[in-house]
């Protein structure tokens, strides 16, 4: 971004690519994913490279509302001092956070989610499942991240995506509305488990095993990391990959 705009120019968008986007190596494998999507349409887009920082979403779920705050007004000042319009993420936290609790602090932004943005494009016929992977004969369910389902009522737009392949979409047991959360939102993912007697995420993957899927996608890099260590926990890693929706979208897109 900041050699952007050194050189005058404005992005259409600007990619928030998150802590675990950033750093989580399985996480960085879907920042690629984003970031060929916008390649190929021939979207203009940033980043804020080592300009951005952690949004404050744990910090606040966490309880210590001062670090977010500060953690908050730093990003708002480097997103408005680029008079950044519109922000695309990878992360329904960083999502959350950024649409919902920033504004009151004086950062107001359009925030999409980056299924939201797929979505978009599809319908504008920028991206077909063309000279890409078949996923024919597969059984694809989706897994609904709190932040972006429940949280935001964004159900639809990590479906439509899915719905073009030539794949069998079907859903778990609890899903939309009804759906179980991973185990890492609320700022779970950064400690040890309360006692109880098995994980959440087992249990999840018990609802996948269920109805007989191939692939669980996932919208969020929390849930990544929940859902696989539930795939490896059941011995499943033969039989149920865990897939990003932005991974599936560039493997059907052939990029």
């Amino acid at each position: 971004m900041a050699q952007m705009a050194a050189e005058g120019k404005t992005p259409e968008i600007l990619f928030w690519v998150g802590c675990a986007g950033s750093f989580d190596e399985r996480a960085q494998k879907i920042t690629r994913s984003i970031c060929k999507i916008l390649q190929h349409v021939g979207m203009s887009y940033a980043v804020l490279g080592t300009e951005e920082s952690c949004t404050g979403d744990p910090a606040k779920r966490a309880g210590n509302e001062f670090l977010f705050q500060m953690q908050a007004m730093v990003n708002i000042d480097v997103l408005n001092g680029y008079e950044i319009k519109k922000i695309v993420t990878g992360c329904p936290h960083c999502f959350n956070t950024l649409k919902n609790e920033y504004p009151q602090l004086g950062g107001n932004y359009d925030v999409i989610h980056h299924t939201q943005l797929i979505q978009q494009l599809i319908d504008e016929g920028k991206l077909k499942t063309q000279d890409g992977e078949s996923f024919k004969g597969k059984k694809i369910t989706y897994h609904d991240a709190c932040y972006l389902g429940r949280g935001n009522n964004v159900y639809e737009a990590p479906r439509a995506a899915l719905e073009v392949l030539d794949a069998e979409l079907v859903e778990m047991k609890r899903c939309r509305s009804n759906g179980l959360c991973c185990g890492a939102g609320g700022a779970q993912m950064f400690k040890e488990p309360e006692k109880g007697k098995r994980e959440i995420s087992d249990e999840r993957i018990d609802d996948a095993i269920a109805i007989q899927a191939n692939i669980v996608a996932s919208a969020c890099p929390f849930c990544m990391t929940m859902l696989r260590d539930g795939v490896k926990h059941h011995e499943k890693e033969d039989d149920i990959q865990v897939l990003d929706i932005a991974e599936i979208t560039v493997r059907a897109n052939g990029l």
